[in-house]
């Protein structure tokens, strides 16, 4: 899943693992658990998280290729927020080539700016996240349409895109990406 910071990424991921049964790989997510839990990474990603800035490839790579080895991803998967940047895209590429593997689709959620600032916000006072003051969410949103925008062009030219609209009713946004992956051929297992 590609999009914005703040476009619902996450929400959805939980949603949709259950759905489909897969686990939902988020790097923010393992990145701010390490943090929050003091580990050797944590402490290297605190400050750039901080910031708002990207966390190096070289460590979200490594966080990556980790976790796609476990178990419970060898049967599918849902990657929340990674990769962002082209290199990502080729390092990841190489990933699941090892693996014996491949992505099947690659769903762009879209929303707008200023409603993805005020949702962040609301979410800053909720969870208490020290990474989301407006100037860094700013800051974050001018990276990834930097960053990320050159990434969905290139998954655009394998034909792998679908673009869904984030904003609505969370359970709006699940049928909007529900019906975009069975365009795509894939649907959730039986229960």
């Amino acid at each position: 899943m590609i999009g914005p910071p703040g476009a619902g990424k996450g929400t959805q991921a939980v949603i949709l693992a259950s759905t489909y049964k897969i686990p939902a790989i988020s790097t923010g997510d393992i990145f701010r658990s390490n943090v929050a839990n003091e580990t050797e990474l944590g402490l290297q990603v605190k400050a750039i998280m901080a910031a708002g800035e990207y966390v190096p490839d070289s460590l979200t790579n490594a966080v990556v290729e980790s976790r796609l080895s476990e178990s419970d991803a060898k049967a599918g998967f849902l990657l929340d927020g990674y990769p962002r940047t082209t290199d990502q895209v080729h390092e990841l590429d190489r990933m699941l080539t090892a693996h014996g593997t491949a992505l099947s689709v690659v769903v762009l959620i879209t929303a707008d700016t200023d409603e993805v600032v005020s949702r962040l916000l609301n979410r800053a006072g909720v969870e208490g996240r020290a990474d989301d003051t407006e100037t860094v969410i700013r800051h974050r949103l001018a990276l990834y349409e930097e960053q990320t925008a050159p990434l969905i062009a290139l998954y655009a030219a394998r034909n792998w895109v679908v673009t869904v609209d984030g904003l609505g009713a969370v359970d709006d946004v699940t049928s909007r990406i529900v019906s975009a992956l069975a365009t795509k051929g894939i649907a959730a297992p039986a229960a």
